[in-house]
């Protein structure tokens, strides 16, 4: 076999095997073996999305993941996780997860404004068009994951356990209550990173196509039941 065409079989064997990993290999070339880095599937779909460590901290990476990647505000999951912890109900955080007050408390400690409100996907798309987390119903299990954009048939999910995911309206809205939490400051930050080309491509998919905020009580619960009122 001559080199050009080893090179091509070993570049469609790089292409196709689910078992490829991250790093550099070294291909047969007509002036030598040449190195081609080489990335896994896992590793593209957590290029934006913090991973998460433990089996009840999909809170803490998914807020780690909405401010260093959407918010210029880089931060590691378990920073994040340490703050909320550390004024938290540890055995409740263990069982449960965090809530969306311990993200609202953390968020104000880091100079930003959150509340969470009731809105629908084309509120989000047409009107609010920014990043957001909400918690999604997983086979039984509730998790946090954030919505990263969204067209007229498809939602765009950073899930800190899978990585970058795509739903159908249908099939999101069938796992989710409608309530989304919001970062309401640094509006210009967040419209700056939502339905990003680059996080589609990441995913394979089709480019994309062109006021009162509830009190503590409320934000302690599992979900945030509160009108959108205010202006996006």
């Amino acid at each position: 076999m001559g080199n050009r065409a080893a090179a091509l079989v070993w570049a469609g064997l790089v292409a196709v095997s689910p078992l490829a990993l991250a790093g550099t290999v070294r291909l047969p070339g007509l002036g030598g073996d040449m190195p081609v880095k080489v990335m896994s599937f896992q590793e593209r779909r957590f290029l934006t999305v913090v991973q998460q460590q433990y089996d009840f901290s999909c809170g803490s990476a998914a807020l780690a993941s909405l401010l260093t990647y959407h918010y210029g505000h880089p931060v590691s999951e378990q920073t994040v996780f340490r703050s909320m912890i550390a004024v938290a109900d540890e055995e409740k955080v263990r069982q449960q997860g965090f809530s969306m007050l311990d993200m609202k408390h953390y968020l104000e400690g880091q100079g930003f404004q959150a509340d969470g409100f009731r809105m629908g996907l084309a509120d989000i798309r047409d009107k609010v068009r920014i990043p957001l987390i909400v918690l999604l119903d997983m086979n039984g299990f509730r998790h946090f994951v954030i919505v990263k954009g969204i067209t007229e048939k498809e939602v765009l999910v950073g899930d800190p356990a899978r990585g970058l995911k795509v739903f159908t309206h249908q099939d999101f809205e069938s796992r989710w209550d409608g309530v989304a939490f919001v970062i309401r400051s640094h509006l210009g930050d967040g419209r700056a990173h939502f339905n990003r080309d680059v996080e589609w491509r990441q995913v394979a998919r089709a480019p994309i196509s062109n006021n009162n905020a509830p009190g503590d009580s409320a934000l302690a619960a599992p979900t945030l039941f509160a009108p959108l009122g205010v202006e996006w």
